[in-house]
């Protein structure tokens, strides 16, 4: 390895010889007396202050080697002339030095023509050279409008790369020297046609958008004002091409009707013919960026204009949206697969993806919104910010990506002047590029690990932000809206409501005034969702409902952050909110008690029920944290208020499409999801009730679920029928026992009786032996010693559901085993109980079927509804249970199918009766989310009846009826049929 010379490492110093060790040996002499005479061999130092000043230039640029290279050519070239400039003009050799060091075409430029360097000369007032695109032409030929292009882009890098310009300022400049080109270039293609047609040349694209960078195409649309100046305007349109492509860069119209395959220049009327018959989703996006560029301005104009109805709603097709999403992949596909992670433009997280996102975002809401009717992509993104559609944070990610990769495009194309966004995979390459983006290697970590940092950070938030954006379900249910239905006027407004159904619009117009009034940014975000909401409300029974719930909900989170930014940026949040408040008093209650409760609304998983072991494990921890009973218990309550409101919305979006979970709850699974949240409830509840009690050391106790809950069937009306059972320690005294015991329950249903702002869950123990009259709390050997001497039949109809819920596990499963004795009875039942229990249902039929109440139609009590099917399958059940282990289970339809496989009951039998069963108790959920109160009688007409049919699927509450009642006629015959069997 050879020793680097003194000269070589203290050249290093300057950057020299970094990338190459070799080049510090190259950059001694290019410095020393034979080269620039900047570098004194003899004391390894500068020769003077004016070449030590000279030297630090040098060292910060992109590349210091590069730097000095192409200097000592162009000293060279120019004679020495340059170097004096240099010593006495330090803005120049700022200037000149960051241009020679990041790119080597425009050195070479500089170097074919000496006194271009002149151009970046300070002016005697000390202020930059003019670096705004302005072409300083001294004759209208090709050569003379070459050699200015060429000074002002000299320009233009020099205020970007010194940071005299910003990105935008630059991107601008670069436009505006578009805008010069393309106007002299038209003037010298005029005067070689006979005839001055009238033409105007639109600037499209990356042009139209004032965000031009170094080395692109620039894309155009000619237009003629009329037939007879299509031959020479389009002679003067191809003349123009060829003098661009001299000049500067590539002219690509192939952004016009029918691209490269139609006429190169059309006439207006030509134009709007095909626009408005044959254009595309993406020729409108196209459409966003156009402006005059040259020729006939006022021409251009025109047809901008004409042609603006037509790009703000070009939205509203059904396959807008789809299309623009469509577009933005098939362009990352046609990435090759190499270049895919190094595309800053085009590939996953590049520009392509901010500017899909900001463009689609102006189709849509732009239709409404002036403001937002902004060719470029920086500007649109903020009043996207400003009118609330997109929000701050993200806002601000999309600028600082958007800033990062348009910086590295520009650093990237300047250094050969060639168009390129792809990141070089080459080392000194990379290196190179970090160092003329700014960065500086630290201890720590190099230039190009920090370089790379930030590339892979902004790329991963431009594509989330992207997918966010670009596929938010909101945006295609805004675009579903018809502009004028969007402009929330109060004359519009009030019409708009009565078409699409409120029975009171002033009111309704009063709650969407107050919704959207003033000029905060709460308002503008509820301008933007209450349009696509209204829809959404007026698809359910009573609108009016929905939309004041909404107002309701609004007004106590309104203030808060987080609230109008989960409805617009969330997923499907806002319309599956609409959808639960136009559908669900209940729904509605809930949130109106815990209005944080939204934001499962956001997440599908949180959709899902929790399981039994996950609810006991969170509900025993609340109760644990909180020292004081009253607390504990609020804190257990709000905690199921909470879990309610997850089945709820999870049932009330089952039938709501693209909204619905991924696995929507049916009845079974919302009868086990209430049960297992009355299971926690209670355990919890019990936890809370033995710490609040004095307690008796070695009593057991537990809760037994009885009825709906210990079937597993719960509704959102049902109580909690339980038994409590105990078990007094070995020499306790009975009456002391019984006595704790008796505490402890009543604690329990007193803590979970007490008036709060939550659904209540009533505690029934009326199913225990003697019901009413009878003690709260028996011990297992008074319940043993109750059945083996005084049970009637139904009481073992009863323990057909009987399960342990909470307590001491032990205790529970021995009186499940006790259970089985009674409700399993030997040999099943006699005739004489067959009768009794035939009798006790006929009773009940006609005892507790409520006054006035319509037999057809009662959920509950009704024929062939749930009370008709449980009594067949329990007597099924109690007859045969004994000796077909299969039927021993608490839930109603599992052991339906167990009788069924068992040849007790006939496939069409068991299959009428599960489908009564299940369309009543889906029956009864849906009446008490429609109505926000219990009940069970599902009535013939009007909006609640429209509302359950709704919920269930059917959008027509008359054909619901009809189809429950022949569901129900069927059940009943069947349920008939197993009762009257011998």
């Amino acid at each position: 390895m050879t020793r680097p010379s003194s000269a070589q490492a203290r050249l290093a110093r300057y950057g020299f010889g970094v990338a190459n060790a070799a080049y510090g040996a190259r950059a001694a002499d290019l410095l020393g007396p034979a080269g620039l005479g900047l570098w004194d061999p003899a004391t390894q130092e500068p020769t003077d202050a004016a070449a030590a000043e000279l030297l630090a230039a040098l060292s910060r640029a992109a590349d210091p080697d590069l730097a000095l290279r192409q200097l000592h050519r162009l000293v060279e070239a120019d004679h020495g002339g340059v170097l004096d400039a240099l010593a006495g003009d330090a803005g120049l050799r700022r200037r000149l030095v960051a241009v020679l060091g990041a790119s080597s075409a425009l050195g070479d430029h500089l170097v074919a023509n000496p006194d271009q360097w002149g151009a970046l000369v300070t002016e005697k007032d000390g202020v930059a050279p003019n670096a705004d695109g302005t072409l300083e032409l001294s004759a209208l030929t090709v050569p003379v409008l070459r050699m200015a292009y060429r000074q002002a882009l000299l320009r233009i890098a020099a205020a970007d790369l010194t940071g005299g310009r910003g990105l935008e300022q630059t991107m601008a400049a670069l436009s505006a020297l578009a805008d010069a080109t393309l106007a002299a270039a038209y003037d010298i293609a005029v005067r070689e046609v006979p005839t001055k047609p009238r033409l105007a040349v639109v600037a499209m694209g990356k042009c139209g958008g004032y965000e031009l960078n170094y080395v692109s195409d620039v894309d155009v649309i000619f237009v003629a004002a009329s037939d007879e100046d299509l031959a020479a305007g389009t002679t003067v349109a191809a003349r123009l091409i060829a003098i661009c492509g001299q000049v500067a860069w590539q002219v690509d119209a192939a952004l016009r009707p029918e691209g490269s395959r139609g006429p190169l220049v059309r006439t207006l009327a030509s134009h709007l013919s095909y626009y408005r018959r044959w254009a595309r989703t993406w020729e409108f996006q196209a459409l966003l960026k156009a402006r005059p560029a040259a020729g006939d301005t006022e021409l251009a104009r025109e047809w901008i204009d004409q042609l603006a109805p037509l790009v703000w709603h070009a939205a509203e097709r059904p396959e807008a949206v789809e299309d623009v999403r469509a577009m933005r992949r098939r362009i990352v596909d046609n990435v090759p697969a190499r270049e895919l992670e190094r595309e800053i433009k085009r590939g996953p997280g590049g520009l392509r993806d901010i500017e899909f996102a900001v463009q689609l975002l102006q189709l849509v809401h732009g239709r409404v919104d002036e403001s937002l009717r902004t060719p470029g992509t920086l500007p649109a993104l903020r009043a996207l910010v400003a009118g609330g559609y997109v929000g701050r944070a993200d806002g601000e990610g999309l600028l600082r990506g958007y800033r990062f990769l348009r910086a590295v495009e520009h650093r990237l194309q300047l250094q050969a002047l060639r168009r390129t966004h792809t990141v070089p995979t080459d080392p000194a390459a990379v290196r190179w590029l970090a160092q003329a983006l700014g960065y500086a290697g630290t201890p720590e970590r190099g230039a190009v690990e920090a370089f790379r940092a930030d590339w892979v950070a902004h790329a991963a938030e431009v594509r989330r932000l992207h997918a966010k954006l670009l596929y938010r379900p909101l945006l295609e249910a805004v675009a579903r809206v018809p502009a004028e239905s969007l402009r929330l006027g109060p004359e519009s407004a009030r019409k708009r409501l009565q078409i699409l159904g409120f029975a009171d619009p002033g009111t309704a117009l009063r709650h969407i005034e107050a919704l959207t009034g003033g000029v905060s940014r709460t308002s503008a975000i509820q301008r933007t969702l209450l349009p696509v909401l209204l829809e959404v409300f007026a698809d359910a029974p009573e609108p009016d409902r929905g939309l004041l719930s909404y107002r309701q909900v609004s007004d106590k989170l309104g203030g808060t952050p987080w609230y109008l930014r989960l409805l617009r940026d969330e997923g499907p949040v806002a319309l599956r909110l609409a959808r639960a408040l136009g559908l669900s008093r209940y729904v509605a209650d809930l949130l109106a008690r815990d209005p944080e409760a939204l934001r499962l609304l956001a997440d599908d998983a949180e959709l899902a029920p929790r399981a039994r072991e996950v609810l006991r494990e969170g509900f025993g921890a609340v109760a644990e944290r909180h020292g004081d009973p009253h607390e504990a218990i609020v804190a257990v309550r709000a905690l199921r208020r909470r879990e309610l409101f997850r089945v709820a919305c999870a049932d009330v979006l089952g039938q709501a499409g693209s909204l619905a979970p991924p696995q929507p709850l049916d009845v079974i699974g919302v009868g086990s999801a209430l049960s297992y949240v009355t299971d926690a409830t209670l355990a919890a509840a019990l936890r809370i009730a033995l710490g609040a009690v004095p307690p008796m050391p070695g009593l057991r106790f537990a809760v037994i679920g009885m009825g709906r809950l210990g079937g597993y069937e719960m509704s959102y009306p049902s109580d909690a029928d339980v038994l409590f059972v105990y078990d007094p320690p070995p020499g306790a005294a009975e009456d002391a026992a019984s006595g704790a015991a008796h505490a402890v329950a009543e604690e329990l249903r007193r803590q979970l009786g007490r008036p709060a702002p939550d659904p209540p869950l009533g505690v029934d123990a009326d199913l225990r032996p003697e019901g009413r009259q009878g003690p709260l709390v028996r011990s297992l050997a008074a319940y043993q010693q109750y059945y083996a001497r005084w049970s009637k039949v139904w009481e073992a109809q009863a323990l057909l559901r009987a399960r342990y819920v909470c307590g001491d596990r032990s205790l529970g499963l021995e009186f499940e085993a006790l259970a089985d004795s009674v409700r399993y009875p030997a040999n099943g039942l006699t005739r004489e109980q067959t009768i009794e229990i035939r009798r006790i249902k006929a009773r009940v039929e006609t005892e507790r079927l409520p006054r006035g109440a319509d037999p057809a139609t009662h959920a509950k009590l009704g024929r062939g509804g749930l009370a008709d099917v449980e009594w067949a399958v329990q007597l099924l059940q109690l007859r045969q249970a004994y000796a077909r282990p299969e039927l021993r289970c608490t839930r109603t339809l599992d052991a339906l199918v167990a009788a069924r496989e068992a040849g007790l009951v006939s496939a069409a039998d068991a299959a009428a009766m599960a489908a009564g069963w299940t369309l009543a108790a889906r029956v009864r959920n849906a009446l008490t989310l429609v109505r926000g109160r219990p009940t069970d009688q599902l009535p013939r007409h009007g909006p609640e009846l429209a509302g359950v049919a709704h919920l269930l699927g059917s959008s027509d509450g008359g054909e619901f009826l009809d189809h429950y009642l022949r569901t129900t006629r069927r059940s009943r015959a069947a349920v008939e049929r197993v009762l009257a069997s011998p």
